[in-house]
């Protein structure tokens, strides 16, 4: 494993550049390759693909837990699954990137940096489809883009979830909302959501930051001011946290006249 105190941990695109193969240790998750191609992504933060395939009813739990006793027969989970009919190979390749591309973008996050790489280890799914580096890492910037579009305050990505009473006049919600909003409980995380519904974290979040800026859910405020802005001297102005109401009422007159 390469050391993070004596030397910088390599990225994925410097891994990718040497054809590397191994598992990339992040702080929120491992990214695993093989020839510098990514071959599957684990997180925390994300539902893995047992729970994915379990959760929704495609698996049993005993389905699952045979194919993992039986890996070493067939080179992988995900053969064994395959070869003994439990999937078919397009199911288990939709599925594997589903779950990839929702835990790399945890793990390749703009605050999960990388903290070493193991040479030669790899995932127990065994190999599905690779991917290559570059596509999941356009992926992650593509995906954190689109959430800062819908609702620009990442904390509501980690914090408990509270359900709010909203007017008459908010956007109603959609099938897949309500099942978020009945566990918006103000204790599960939108991981710990993620993980109940069997859903993808990624998509998760997507919902959460809707029904955020819709004023179904609270927004939380960041748990540390920001930084004073360098160079203003002691008379700058200090501006308070932003009004979320009248952020959505301005969203939602501008909207109207569009």
């Amino acid at each position: 494993m390469t050391s993070g105190r004596a030397h910088r941990a390599p990225g994925l695109a410097e891994l990718a550049a040497e054809r590397a193969s191994g598992a990339l240790l992040c702080d929120a998750g491992t990214v695993y390759l093989t020839e510098g191609r990514v071959m599957h992504a684990e997180s925390a933060a994300a539902p893995g693909i047992d729970v994915l395939l379990t959760i929704c009813g495609r698996l049993t739990a005993d389905s699952w837990r045979e194919a993992v006793d039986r890996r070493e027969a067939f080179g992988g989970v995900g053969r064994c699954l395959v070869d003994t009919g439990r999937l078919s190979l397009a199911e288990l390749e939709i599925c594997h990137l589903g779950a990839l591309f929702d835990a790399a973008y945890f793990a390749l996050g703009p605050d999960s940096r990388p903290r070493g790489f193991y040479r030669g280890a790899a995932h127990w799914l065994g190999p599905v489809r690779p991917v290559d580096a570059g596509a999941v890492e356009r992926e992650t910037l593509r995906r954190q883009e689109l959430l800062a579009d819908l609702w620009p305050y990442p904390q509501v990505d980690q914090e408990p979830v509270v359900a709010r009473h909203s007017d008459a006049h908010a956007p109603p919600v959609t099938r897949r909302q309500r099942a978020v909003l009945a566990l918006a409980d103000g204790v599960r995380t939108p991981a710990a959501i993620a993980r109940a519904l069997g859903r993808p974290a990624f998509h998760t979040l997507i919902d959460i930051r809707r029904l955020a800026a819709a004023g179904h859910v609270e927004t939380p405020r960041p748990r540390t001011p920001p930084p004073p802005t360098p160079g203003r001297g002691p008379a700058a102005a200090v501006f308070a946290d932003p009004d979320i109401t009248l952020l959505r009422r301005l969203r939602d007159a501008l909207e109207a006249h569009l």
